[in-house]
């Protein structure tokens, strides 16, 4: 059994046509299935919507319901009860609800969603800021505010469907619907056309917004501002405006993952062998970090809580650094003077021992296969 048209519409039993009317359009829109693509429970309670809605909107058919003379069934539309218990609504009316036919005048289209990109800087990124973006779009005509005809006049219902924008023929038991030709669906016609929009109610327009960039976006996130595509054409319901970031490479930062930073710190020699304690960059300022003595080229280091913002302000990501020892490439007569010194006390120590001796004893292996195969 279905609700309660009135309970569906969310509406007192004394709600007037223009509340009626208002309520509809508010929950239409929410559950409409171009805004819920795919979603089963939402489709149903448009389909409940449009029910309640195409019999409290009609005088006749509401008078019935509220004498009592109408049950549920077939989304919220319901049957009268006649005398006798009869049924008012004709099978031809039955059939049009599964077949396409409706009650009542054609929903104005929805406006097409737009996409821009909007460029950042990588310090807007990771701050967040507030920037314009600029869209050229189909908007309200300001010379007829959207109603396509010239000011002074309206548009007037269609004489062929009287407003409900199909035309239906009887075939039997059936009642088979199609636009109607002389609308061309729209359920009304316009005599006298807007001389500005041409009778569609829309002109392109540019329109300037200002979008919000949440702290820490990343280059290629999407954000949605509801309403600020096209408007819909007649009085429409407004598709949605995408906005795409581009943030500029950072200065500083050679590359992110998620939402850590990493950057390269070059050290010296003597910092490497001895360790030391060196300035390196964060967000907007710079630290201290300890390298240990003996660090080796390419060893990485981390800094917790000092990258992007998260999403949703859950913290914060790590900046990493990667040490790499910078070789000078231009020594004074002290300098290699020292150097001979140094490697004269490391001498000792040979670095490719261990690759040499695997070397070695991987080509006395294959000396030896070789000599068992030779062998009489």
């Amino acid at each position: 059994m279905a609700r309660d048209s009135y309970e569906v519409l969310g509406v007192s039993k004394k709600a007037s046509p223009e509340e009626i009317k208002k309520a509809y359009r508010t929950l239409a829109r929410e559950y409409h299935p171009d805004r819920n693509p795919g979603n089963p429970e939402s489709e149903n309670r448009f389909k409940e919507v449009q029910g309640a809605y195409d019999t409290l909107s009609d005088p006749e058919k509401r008078k019935q319901y509220d004498a009592g003379g109408a049950f549920g069934g077939f989304g919220g539309r319901g049957f009268g009860a006649g005398g006798g218990g009869g049924f008012t609504s004709d099978l031809g009316d039955i059939f049009s609800t599964f077949f396409g036919g409706r009650g009542r005048g054609p929903e104005p289209a929805r406006g097409r969603d737009l996409e821009t990109d909007v460029r950042l800087t990588f310090e807007q990124a990771m701050d967040g800021a507030q920037v314009p973006v600029e869209v050229v779009k189909a908007a309200s005509c300001t010379t007829c505010h959207g109603s396509g005809a010239r000011p002074g006049t309206g548009p007037t219902v269609c004489p062929r469907c009287g407003g409900r924008g199909v035309d239906s023929q009887s075939q039997g038991l059936f009642s088979i619907s199609q636009p109607c030709p002389q609308c061309g669906g729209q359920g009304q016609i316009i005599e006298h056309p807007c001389e500005t929009c041409g009778a569609s109610g829309l002109t392109a327009q540019r329109k300037r917004y200002r979008v919000n960039i949440p702290p820490g976006v990343h280059d290629g996130t999407r954000i949605r501002l509801a309403g600020k595509g096209e408007d819909g054409p007649l009085g429409g319901a407004s598709g949605d405006l995408y906005v795409t970031t581009r943030v500029a490479p950072s200065p500083v930062f050679n590359h992110r993952s998620d939402h850590n930073l990493e950057v390269t710190v070059p050290i010296t020699v003597a910092e490497a062998i001895q360790g030391a304690t060196v300035e390196v960059p964060v967000l907007h300022a710079t630290k201290r970090i300890r390298i240990p003595a003996g660090t080796q080229h390419g060893s990485v280091q981390r800094l917790r809580g000092e990258g992007p913002p998260k999403p949703g302000g859950k913290g914060r990501g790590d900046i990493h650094y990667r040490l790499e020892i910078e070789i000078p490439r231009d020594l004074s007569s002290e300098q290699k003077h020292a150097l001979d010194e140094l490697a004269s006390k490391l001498n000792d120590h040979d670095p490719r021992e261990r690759l040499l001796r695997a070397a070695r004893r991987g080509e006395a292996d294959r000396s030896a296969e070789s000599g068992k195969v030779g062998a009489p």
